[in-house]
């Protein structure tokens, strides 16, 4: 029984943080404090607590502090140890992402690309941008306003004629000098100007030289610039709430059945680049004040300085304003404004920011909505007395019976978490034997998960019939577990999705599934998943030892069909090219032999 009387008794009044350990050993929540002895007392008095703190407080074992100079310095170490252990109890804002930003490299004459990373001194960057898509979207716009190149150094200095991007408007090709190194440095510094929000500016010169030319008479030159400014006007239009030169990060947070979602509209030069939505990776029941504090501390004393904007503007209240404040002023080496009643454009920002959340949150909950759904008609189905938290599906994956991969895929009321995800490399069994490489897998999944007293799932699902079930079955008896149900399905005939025929571990007769039936659905996306990891596992790993055409792969297709197919189409990128009309016109190719080569060169073999 844990003794919280002793271990208040000790704690020091000064500003530090506390660790909470519960009984075996894991840090499950991590607090900062001005007094560290007043904070930590307050958990443990009868006054009415909130169902998360009474939660958390049940499950403590012991605690630990660290005592801190200033309660800046908590605040700090506070934040360090949240990302670096993610306790349970704790508000998670994990995004390992790193911002993708636009770089312009520092050549003779530069290259325009998208890029993430840490930043080198070898080119200029501007960012950060939300996501990639923005990125490049905008890079493909400046390709075709300013025609600078995106091709690497080693293609560039390759090149003797121009290549595509020329021919397409996109590059004034410099690699054969069909442009002066003066007019494309004046085409980057329009690039520059425009990533900095000084659209007017290039439009004012834009303006003079077109008329400068219409009057030399260079009619194709003035057209040219009569395009960009057009296209510029264009883009002006779409920003109707501009501040210049503003660097803003606008941050709405919405709520709603126990769901949050925290969604960043980033602003900078006076542009909005575009909103990003993130959801704490646990639910805790906070109210919206703590998880709005918990991601501003979180995600901004973890940014870089070049990241950082000059100004953060939320709706909602933040505890410990002033605090956070400083603490991002001493990280960063520059002031960071906080906000939070703003009006003009900042309030139309702030509204933008909440709609999207709000839509994430919609989409979220309605996707969550399906899930349960599915399970219960699952539960249905199975018979079971509660809907399944946990179920994990096996599949087996080789090409004639080398380089064997087994993929277990987990799925809870969550959807598929990835995370938990496991490929096995199959060794010592008789190639091909699908029957002794399932047993392998399954035995070492689950000696391992009971060996480390971790929790089973309520459904396990075997890609095969009879035999491979059979396979499962030996394993849990071996293993002495038998609170799993287990369930194998076994593809129907001319492996058509919807005669799928399913085996239960405590009967022999064997069940179908309507198509549009929810559980089915579910077992098929399960199934499917497993399949996928499966056989991408399985590709890496053969991929490695040896390198031959993905034509090998398919059934039916022997070294004369594939030099046949190669020589019609004068390499492997045709066949992938190609239809499969134009398929079946290759000698030896037969329509149905067609259709199977065009699914297993586009992502669907089975």
């Amino acid at each position: 029984m844990f003794d919280h009387k002793t271990i208040l008794s000790t704690l020091t009044t000064c500003p530090g943080v506390y660790q909470m350990f519960d009984r075996e050993g894991r840090l499950i929540y991590v607090g900062k404090a001005k007094n560290l002895k007043k904070r930590v007392t307050q958990y443990f008095q009868n006054k009415r607590q909130d169902p998360k703190t009474i939660t958390l407080v049940g499950q403590i074992a012991s605690i630990a502090v660290i005592v801190t100079q200033t309660e800046s310095d908590a605040l700090l170490l506070e934040t360090d140890l949240i990302q670096k252990h993610h306790p349970h109890y704790n508000i998670d804002f994990r995004d390992d992402k790193s911002y993708p930003y636009i770089a312009l490299s520092k050549d003779d004459y530069p290259r325009l690309f998208s890029y993430r990373g840490a930043r080198k001194e070898l080119a200029y960057y501007f960012g950060p941008y939300p996501h990639g898509g923005y990125v490049k979207s905008t890079v493909m716009l400046l390709q075709k306003l300013f025609r600078i190149r995106s091709c690497k150094n080693t293609f560039f200095k390759s090149r003797t004629r121009p290549c595509l991007q020329y021919q397409i408007g996109r590059c004034s090709a410099p690699c054969v000098n069909f442009i002066s190194q003066k007019d494309y440095a004046n085409d980057i510094r329009y690039v520059k100007l425009f990533l900095e929000g000084k659209n007017q500016e290039i439009i004012q010169e834009l303006t003079r030289r077109m008329n400068a030319a219409s009057i030399q008479l260079q009619y194709e030159e003035a057209l040219r610039y009569r395009n960009q400014i057009h296209e510029l006007r264009e883009i002006q239009k779409t920003q109707t709430l501009r501040v210049k030169n503003s660097n803003i990060d606008v941050v709405a947070i919405s709520q709603k059945l126990g769901l949050s979602c925290v969604s960043i509209l980033m602003i900078r030069f006076g542009r909005v680049l575009g909103c990003k939505t993130l959801f704490p990776k646990r639910n805790i029941n906070a109210n919206l004040s703590e998880v709005l504090t918990g991601f501003i501390q979180q995600y901004y004393l973890n940014l870089s300085a070049e990241e950082m904007p000059n100004e953060i503007i939320v709706n909602d209240k933040i505890d410990q304003l002033k605090l956070i404040s400083a603490a991002i002023n001493t990280r960063v080496k520059h002031k960071v404004a906080i906000k939070q009643h703003v009006k003009g454009a900042r309030a139309a920002w702030i509204n933008m920011a909440f709609s999207s959340a709000q839509q994430a949150l919609t989409t979220r909950l309605s996707t969550n909505a399906d899930i349960h759904q599915k399970l219960l008609d699952l539960k249905e189905f199975c018979k079971l007395s509660h809907a399944p938290k946990r179920i994990e599906c096996f599949d087996i994956s080789h090409t004639m019976g080398t380089e064997t991969i087994a993929s277990c895929v987990v799925f809870t009321d969550r959807g598929l978490i990835k995370k938990d995800y496991r490929r096995f490399n199959i060794d010592n069994i008789t190639p091909g034997d699908d029957y002794a490489a399932m047993q392998q897998a399954m035995r070492r999944r689950y000696a391992r998960l009971k060996k480390e007293e971790k929790p089973l799932p309520d459904i396990v699902i075997v890609d095969g019939g009879k035999g491979q079930l059979t396979q499962a079955m030996n394993v849990f008896e071996e293993l002495q577990i038998d609170d799993v149900m287990l369930m194998g399905i076994a593809k129907g005939e001319g492996r058509k999705v919807g005669l799928e025929t399913i085996y239960f571990s405590h009967t022999n007769q064997p069940f179908h599934l309507e198509m549009d039936s929810l559980a089915f659905r579910l077992i098929q996306q399960i199934r499917d998943e497993a399949h996928r990891f499966a056989i991408t596992g399985h590709r890496a790993k053969r991929n490695k030892y040896q390198r031959h055409s993905i034509l090998e792969d398919i059934a039916d297709i022997g070294k004369k069909r594939r030099l046949a197919l190669l020589t019609h189409f004068g390499g492997l990128q045709g066949v992938k090219n190609a239809s499969v009309q134009d398929l079946s016109k290759v000698s030896g190719v037969s329509q149905t032999l067609a259709h199977q080569i065009y699914d297993a060169l586009h992502g669907k073999v089975e």
